[in-house]
C-alpha cells in the first residue's frame, strides 16, 4: 500500500471516510440503459461544500490503486478539497454505489463496498491528518459501519479531537443497508459525549436514547426535545434536526430555534443532508450566530434538492443569495 505525503498544515475542517463512485441511471436498473459516473460519499460532499464557501478543508480516507481510486481524489482535487492524507491500497478496490430513480421520488442505492478499500480504514490512515490540525473534525454515523477497524478508527478520531479542543461534529446519517438501529445506536451513543454538534434527520435522533427506551425492534420511546436536552446536558452544545422539506430545528443553551425550508423545485435530494451540513458548518466557521448556521444550512439544503448530483449544484459563496433574489424561473442576464 502507498502511503500519502504528510499533511502540511491545518484546515478549517478535516473529515474522513468512504468515498466511492457512483453510477446513477435515470431509471430502474433491472431494464439497462445509460450509467452515468459520479462521485458520492457523505463526508467529501460537506467538504466540497465547505471548499466551494472558500473554507479549507481535507478528506483523509483509503482509496485503491485503480482507475476508479484516481477518479475519487481528481473530483476532490478539482474542487479545492485536500487529499494529501490519501493512502492508496493495493489490495483492495475502490468502492461502488448504483443509484437507480425508481420513480421522480424516490431513488434506491445499491452498495458493492463490502470489503473495499474505504471499508478498511485504521487509525493510521487519519493520524497523520488530524495531526496536521483542524478547527471542526467532521464525522458520520456511515464510516463507523463500515468494517470494526472503521469503527474504532472514527472513536479514536472523535474522543482524540476532543481532547485536543478540536470541535466536533457528528451526522447519524443512519443507513439500514449497512447496519441496523441497536447496533448502530451502541456506537453512536459511543461517539456522541465526544461532540459539540449532533446532526440528524427527525428520525434518527432516538438513536441517542438510552437503550432501556427502545423497543425490541430497536424504535425509540423518547421525546425528540427531551433526547436533545439530555444530549445538551451531557456537554454537547448544538443538536440540530434536519426536517427535509419541513426545515431544521436547533436546540441550545439559549433556546429553541426553527428555520423554514427555502421554496425550490425538487429534482434530486440525495446529498441534501450533507449539503445543509456544509452551511451550518461554514456559517459557525465564520462566526455567525446560530440563527445565521441554520439559514445557511437550509439554502445549501436547498441547491443540492434543487439540482441533480450529491454536490454538483452547491454554490459559490458569492451565490448563496441567488435563491432570494430572483423569482422562480428567472433568468439572470
Amino acid at each position: 500500500m502507498n502511503v500519502a505525503v504528510p499533511p502540511k498544515g491545518p484546515v478549517d475542517l478535516l473529515t474522513f471516510g468512504e468515498s466511492m463512485a457512483s453510477l446513477r441511471t435515470a431509471g430502474a436498473l433491472r431494464s439497462g440503459g445509460y450509467l452515468a459516473m459520479h462521485l458520492a460519499g457523505a463526508e467529501s460532499n460537506v467538504a466540497i461544500g465547505l471548499a466551494r464557501l472558500g473554507h479549507s478543508a481535507r478528506w483523509a480516507g483509503r482509496v485503491g490503486a485503480d482507475e476508479v481510486g484516481e477518479f475519487v481524489l481528481g473530483k476532490l482535487r478539482q474542487e479545492g478539497v485536500r487529499v494529501d492524507c490519501t493512502p492508496r491500497d493495493g489490495a483492495r478496490l475502490t468502492g461502488l454505489m448504483l443509484l437507480e430513480r425508481r420513480t421522480s421520488d424516490i431513488s434506491r442505492a445499491h452498495y458493492y463496498r463490502a470489503g473495499s478499500a474505504g471499508s478498511a480504514l485504521t487509525v493510521a490512515d487519519i493520524e497523520p491528518a488530524l495531526a496536521a490540525g483542524a478547527r471542526v473534525l467532521h464525522l458520520t454515523g456511515i464510516t463507523p459501519a463500515l468494517s470494526a477497524s472503521a469503527r474504532d478508527a472514527t472513536l479514536w478520531a472523535a474522543r482524540t479531537a476532543a481532547e485536543a479542543g478540536i470541535m466536533v461534529s457528528l451526522d447519524l446519517n443512519y443507513r439500514s443497508k449497512l447496519w441496523t438501529r441497536p447496533a448502530a445506536s451502541e456506537v453512536l451513543r459511543a461517539l456522541a459525549p465526544h461532540a459539540g454538534i449532533i446532526i440528524a434527520s427527525d428520525d434518527e435522533l432516538d438513536l441517542l436514547a438510552d437503550p432501556r427506551e427502545l423497543d425490541s425492534q430497536g424504535s425509540g420511546a423518547g421525546d425528540e426535545e427531551v433526547l436533545a436536552q439530555r444530549l445538551l446536558g451531557s456537554g454537547v452544545s448544538e443538536v440540530v434536526v434536519k426536517r427535509g422539506a419541513a426545515g431544521a430545528t436547533l436546540y441550545s443553551a439559549e433556546g429553541t430555534l426553527h428555520e423554514t425550508a427555502r421554496r425550490v423545485t425538487s429534482i434530486d435530494t440525495v446529498g441534501a443532508g450533507d449539503a445543509f451540513c456544509a452551511g451550518y458548518l461554514s456559517a459557525l466557521l465564520d462566526g455567525r450566530p446560530y440563527p445565521e448556521r441554520l439559514a445557511r444550512g437550509a439554502v445549501l439544503g436547498a441547491f443540492a434538492a434543487s439540482t441533480r448530483g450529491d454536490w454538483e449544484g452547491l454554490p459559490q459563496r458569492d451565490e448563496l443569495d441567488l435563491l432570494g433574489a430572483y423569482v422562480s424561473g428567472a433568468t439572470v442576464r
